[in-house]
């Protein structure tokens, strides 16, 4: 009856959620190829594909949960060369971080969680495997997995404090699906704990550690980093500041520091790439509005000079975050300064730069806590305090290299989430 419920919600919010993939669709030149494989209806091409080899279906939700199954993708392909790789996304930001991917053989979008489209897409990719990335559960697409005996697996599986109350609310009612996955590779003993507190079967639930340490920094030389910065006319000699992954309410904070800071380091240098790439426009229009010159990373093109410091770039492309922090001197990562829950700080450890983020940071509180303790990342109280902090750096640049190499260490120690999560996968994966 519960589950009865649930898909009459679903296809309630079908008659809104249509409409919204394909408005998203179109911003990204995918709107009927999204939909279609939404409604888990897929190319011809990829059903011959498919046709007589061993499926791996990996499920990454969006940006975050793509970049932190990359070690993992790649170590599959290495330990299962003859696998057919699949990544799905519900996103299209995650889509395109997918499609950089080389190791993937084939993305798709997630399937609607409706009972009929996930039956008939397990039923056309026919999947020895099914991992799921940081927890992403849908109850119809579990259930049907484990009626047809497929084996689900849990990856870099965490439990927020946030979504830990709504799980708790549900109940009974997870049990079944928490009973259908087969094992919980989790991050952390508290988020073992949580799992478990949830009505997940103790022997079924390890702590692998977090993949995002296993993550492997892109070569970039110094003649490349130089070729980057000509390619976004950022001033040669100027000091870069990237903030990264920020949102509503943060920019305009970022741009008074920015001010602020300009008095004491007058060639310093902003960029500013929001987390959504739709709100790029709408940040170039309050930037100028607020005295600001703004540009879109994505008509450089068409820019007779370079920046300037004291202007700004806001990036409106994606998959280049890692890049961005190469070319920094210093990295700011938002959601933290507004009450969102952070992001992934570990990026700006992985290319050595001192990272510096906002005091909320509960979707990151174990990364966040290693990094403080570590010396490898700055935490801030509020925009004063990043005020404070920046200027502290951008006086004392040996020290802002000892806290980027510090970060950097505490990436190698703590490698390894990837090897124990394949001894888990591989008792499901025959070689």
């Amino acid at each position: 009856m519960v589950y009865l419920l649930y898909d009459l919600i679903l296809y309630v919010s079908a008659l809104f959620l249509v409409p919204y993939y394909l408005y998203r669709g179109l911003r990204y030149g995918k709107a009927r190829h999204g939909i279609r494989e939404r409604l888990g209806v897929y190319a011809q091409d990829f059903r011959q594909l498919l046709q007589g080899r061993k499926v791996i279906w990996v499920h990454a939700v969006s940006v975050g949960e793509t970049r932190a199954a990359i070690p993992l993708l790649k170590s599959l392909r290495e330990r299962y060369p003859d696998s057919f790789l699949i990544l799905s996304n519900v996103t299209e930001t995650g889509r395109k971080i997918a499609t950089g991917v080389s190791e993937i053989d084939y993305y798709i979008f997630f399937p609607f969680d409706l009972r009929w489209v996930v039956r008939k897409a397990l039923d056309i990719i026919r999947p020895s495997i099914i991992i799921l990335v940081e927890t992403e559960i849908w109850p119809n697409f579990v259930l049907e997995a484990k009626r047809k005996k497929i084996p689900l697996v849990v990856v870099n599986g965490r439990i927020s404090d946030r979504s830990f109350p709504r799980y708790r609310m549900a109940g009974k009612l997870l049990e079944p699906v928490l009973d259908s996955i087969s094992d919980f590779c989790m991050q952390s003993e508290q988020d073992s704990r949580r799992i478990r507190h949830l009505g997940a079967t103790v022997g079924r639930v390890q702590v692998t550690g977090n993949l995002k340490f296993d993550m492997q920094p892109p070569q970039i030389n110094s003649a490349d980093l130089e070729s980057i910065k000509g390619e976004l006319r950022l001033p040669v000699n100027g000091c870069v500041w990237v903030a990264g992954s920020t949102h509503d309410g943060e920019e305009s904070q970022l741009v008074d520091v920015y001010r602020q800071l300009q008095k004491i380091c007058p060639d310093l240098f902003l960029v500013i790439v929001p987390r959504h790439p739709e709100r790029c426009r709408q940040v170039c229009e309050e930037l100028t509005k607020l005295g600001i010159v703004a540009v879109l990373r994505s008509t450089l093109a068409t820019m007779s000079r370079g920046f300037q410091p004291g202007e700004v770039m806001v990036v409106d492309t994606l998959g280049e975050m890692l890049k961005l922090y190469a070319l920094s001197d210093l990295v700011f990562v938002g959601g933290s300064l507004v009450p969102i829950g952070g992001h992934n700080v570990l990026e700006a450890s992985l290319m050595k730069k001192p990272v510096l983020f906002g005091p909320y940071m509960q979707n990151f509180k174990e990364i966040a806590r290693l990094l403080r303790a570590a010396h490898g990342g700055l935490q801030v109280k509020d925009s004063a305090d990043l005020y404070r902090q920046m200027k502290l750096l951008l006086e004392n640049p040996t020290e802002a290299e000892r806290i980027g190499d510090n970060g950097r260490y505490l990436l190698q120690e703590n490698q390894g989430a990837t090897e124990r999560t394949l001894t888990v996968l591989s008792r499901h994966i025959a070689d």
